[in-house]
């Protein structure tokens, strides 16, 4: 028996897991494209694209004192975690005028990690309200222009999310305010849309040298 037992350790179980992660990364291994083309952010500010980036994009709306706890559950349970991945960014759309309470909210994340990737975007409310329009989801900005939902944009600026969520079906965006949903859900699918790039990556590396 006890023979038998550690064959079972060595061998069957080790295959088993391969072939579970395996068939995983075949049933799960893109994101679906929810919306294409969104916008380009020159017109707001030339020097931040969401072209070439993986960018985790928000709105922050006119009340900053009020969703700075958001911005802290999304520094610490996924900025922290992917900010060294070259393509990968952090976007937020606020409202011109907030520019001061913006440089607070940068110095007090600056003190839990780097800010380099850390963007934030202003525009008019016009300008802000197209935006959000264009992602074409199932939400709507609040009266400050913000929500506390944030979204997945691809390198060809397409909005990444789910269309079989078990608990909201079609998946835009990711409440900020959940630390379970941020970890149980928009972690799970960051990883898997810079696994597909890396695989990309890799096959057009393998076939460059054939």
């Amino acid at each position: 028996m006890k023979k038998t037992f550690v064959l079972v350790v060595l061998f069957i179980f080790p295959l088993v897991a391969y072939l579970f992660f395996a068939s995983g990364v075949n049933n799960f291994g893109k994101l679906p494209i929810l919306t294409e083309n969104i916008p380009d952010l020159k017109g707001l500010n030339k020097k931040v694209s969401l072209q070439g980036k993986i960018t985790i994009l928000g709105f922050l709306g006119d009340d900053i004192a009020r969703v700075k706890g958001n911005a802290f559950n999304l520094n610490q349970k996924i900025y922290k975690r992917f900010n060294e991945f070259n393509d990968f960014q952090m976007v937020m759309i606020v409202p011109k005028g907030n520019e001061d309470e913006i440089q607070t909210l940068k110095q007090e994340l600056g003190e839990l990690s780097s800010v380099e990737k850390w963007n934030f975007v202003f525009g008019n409310h016009s300008e802000i309200e197209k935006l959000f329009s264009e992602l074409n989801v199932n939400m709507k900005l609040d009266k400050n222009l913000g929500t506390p939902y944030v979204f997945i944009v691809d390198k060809d600026r397409n909005l990444r999310g789910r269309k079989d969520d078990e608990d909201e079906g079609v998946k835009y965006g990711f409440n900020t305010t959940s630390v379970a949903e941020l970890n149980n859900k928009m972690e799970d699918d960051v990883k898997i849309i810079l696994a597909e790039y890396r695989l990309a990556l890799k096959k057009n590396n393998a076939d460059r040298s054939k």
